[in-house]
């Protein structure tokens, strides 16, 4: 696996930067420029990559094609149910947890003085307090420092202030080790074990889940078993553009085809 051999040689930070070359806008990029460059002495060869640039990137900006890509690569596990809250419920005990993935922090929030979790993060942890307060689960904060992201406060660490202060509701773990999925499941594995966790409730967006609950079996299954896993997806809700406003490019639209993308290629590389 590519995530392997990196990692093996010490280049796991250049993940991000691997990433942002093999995701749209590069690629379609540099078929535009190849077509440019091309056009004087092969016009046809030229106009033709020119226009598979071009059109490549109005279709990886509009929503209709990004959450296809969705769909299509990723098919992520659906919603949890009321049903299975109820279960969770009625079987809560100190062997059951709610671990909660983070999806990125900001350095320095300067309307709050201090550091702040991203959007991602956010909504995760807010779901996953909810989950929490429908089930008496203890809840787990999994983030670190990312590949990429400038050194400060741990994520888990600003999830703890915020939950505590703001929800009122503090965490009973947080991992502040992990810099990226695979890190997130193994140590939140590793945590909870010690612990005597033998149920984890994983909270994390759709379009991520599928490469998480991957990460999480593996970790799970090198300690030996004896963790169930469930899935608690969000970001599932999806609003339907009307008209033709799903085929013009959005943010929204190229927002839903990079995540496809790049989990597609992290689920791919092993990552």
């Amino acid at each position: 696996m590519l995530n392997d051999w990196l990692l093996q040689f010490g280049a796991a930070g250049w993940k991000p930067v691997l990433t942002a070359l093999l995701l749209p806008p590069v690629p379609l990029l540099v078929l535009v420029l190849l077509g440019a460059g091309v056009l004087r002495r092969r016009p046809a060869w030229g106009w033709l990559l020119l226009l598979v640039g071009a059109a490549g990137i109005w279709l990886s900006s509009t929503t209709a094609v990004g959450r296809w890509l969705q769909r299509q690569l990723l098919q992520p596990p659906p919603v949890l149910r009321l049903e299975q809250l109820q279960q969770a419920q009625t079987r809560r005990a100190p062997s059951s947890a709610i671990v909660v993935l983070g999806g990125g922090r900001e350095t320095h929030a300067p309307e709050y003085g201090a550091p702040n979790l991203s959007p991602y993060s956010m909504e995760r942890l807010r779901y996953g307090l909810w989950l929490a307060r429908e089930t008496a689960l203890p809840v787990a904060f999994s983030g670190g420092t990312g590949h990429g992201q400038v050194e400060g406060v741990a994520e888990a660490d600003v999830a703890a202030q915020i939950a505590s202060r703001e929800f009122g509701r503090p965490l009973k773990w947080t991992e502040s080790g992990s810099r990226d999925t695979r890190e997130n499941a193994a140590r939140s594995v590793a945590l909870l074990r010690a612990a005597g966790v033998t149920r984890i409730v994983l909270v994390t967006h759709a379009w991520h889940m599928p490469r998480s609950l991957r990460a999480f079996e593996q970790a799970v299954e090198r300690g030996g078993g004896g963790i169930t896993l469930l899935a608690a997806p969000l970001g599932l809700a999806r609003d339907t553009p009307a008209g033709a406003l799903p085929w013009l490019p959005s943010q929204a639209g190229f927002t839903d085809t990079r995540h496809a993308l790049r989990e597609y290629l992290g689920l791919l590389a092993g990552a």
